[in-house]
């Protein structure tokens, strides 16, 4: 898998193979094939999404019940920004 494809274009072709393997019109050597590029591109949203719900601030409250903004950043730890 490419690190230069995109959440956007594997979903695309994500897409297309689900099209082509609901048609039946692919012989079985071939549906495997795309069933296992299908299953690579799934690993490779469900990646894509995690990471992207890891740069998602998280808000939590304070002892004064202020709202705070936790950013996760996994390189350098978590960060707070007053809301």
């Amino acid at each position: 898998m490419s690190k230069e494809m995109t959440f956007e274009q594997a979903m695309l072709e994500l897409e297309q193979i689900t099209r082509q393997l609901e048609s039946g019109e692919i012989p079985l050597d071939d549906s495997l094939q795309l069933f296992e590029k299908g299953v690579e591109l799934t690993r490779f949203c469900s990646n894509a999404l995690e990471e992207a719900e890891q740069k998602i601030a998280i808000l939590t409250q304070d002892n004064q019940g202020n709202m705070k903004a936790k950013l996760f950043s996994a390189e350098e730890g978590d960060e707070d920004e007053s809301v």
